[in-house]
């Protein structure tokens, strides 16, 4: 089974550059997208998404802001749709669904961000506490639970192309990589760092600044994290750094799993 997640950047925006076809290609058994930015409404009227999949689209209150989408063409179950907190009760900012495709379980997550000033990175930090405490009944399921999504933060000096000079920035503070640090001591394994090892950078975000794409200025902010029946399933796991950049400023991130 084939899983990916990726922030899209707009999903308006990723069909004008082509996503129809990365979805042919990547050829993804389950979808997990985020930053869609788009009601049902607003999307091309002689656009539809891929053929074989069942879509669930959980928007932003918002136009054009946030939201995720969850494309599945396994049989899936929505299991939740937002996520109540102290600072979005209703989940109005579009950012978490959950979903079942057959005995496996997938929650889908876009965690704000905080740069755009304090008020906003407390609210990010408010957030990011409620969803730990909310993942924690889903670490003891015997059956396989994977977690993904843009969490917007970088956890490890290697998963940023600049740490010192980024260590003030948010995204990358002291208490966000503890807060992430935190996540692991709870039971859930970053699949990528594991399968790749410690020392080696790769990354799934770059900004539009400073030609940081050109030359490979990024951070690894997008993630799956499995709880221990799920780990055990891994056959691979890769950033789509090819391709995928031609349509968003993240790159895919592609989860194999024997299932």
């Amino acid at each position: 089974m084939r899983l990916v997640s990726w922030n899209v950047n707009g999903i308006r925006a990723a069909i004008r550059k082509g996503i129809d076809g990365y979805f042919s290609s990547i050829d993804a058994d389950i979808w997990m997208l985020q930053e869609v930015r788009a009601l049902p409404e607003q999307l091309p009227k002689n656009w539809s998404w891929p053929e074989g999949y069942d879509v669930h689209l959980h928007t932003a209150e918002k136009k054009g802001y946030s939201g995720v989408a969850t494309l599945s063409r396994i049989p899936m179950e929505v299991i939740q749709t937002g996520k109540p907190s102290k600072v979005d009760p209703e989940d109005k900012e579009g950012r978490i669904v959950v979903t079942k495709h057959g005995g496996l379980t997938c929650i889908n997550t876009y965690l704000p961000s905080g740069s755009s000033g304090e008020e906003r990175q407390q609210l990010k930090e408010t957030w990011m506490n409620e969803w730990r405490e909310f993942l924690l009944p889903y670490l003891s399921s015997n059956e396989p639970v994977i977690v993904c999504g843009d969490l917007n933060v970088a956890h490890t000096e290697d998963d940023i192309w600049n740490p010192k000079g980024n260590a003030k920035m948010s995204g990358f503070l002291p208490q966000e990589r503890q807060w992430f640090s935190d996540l692991l001591e709870d039971g859930w394994h970053d699949v990528f760092r594991e399968k790749h090892g410690q020392g080696v950078k790769k990354y799934s975000w770059w900004s539009n600044r400073g030609q940081a794409r050109a030359k490979d200025r990024g951070w690894r902010i997008d993630y799956f994290l499995l709880n221990e029946a799920a780990n055990t399933l891994v056959t691979d796991v890769r950033i789509e750094r090819q391709g995928g950049l031609d349509i968003s400023d993240h790159a895919p991130v592609i989860l194999d799993i024997d299932y």
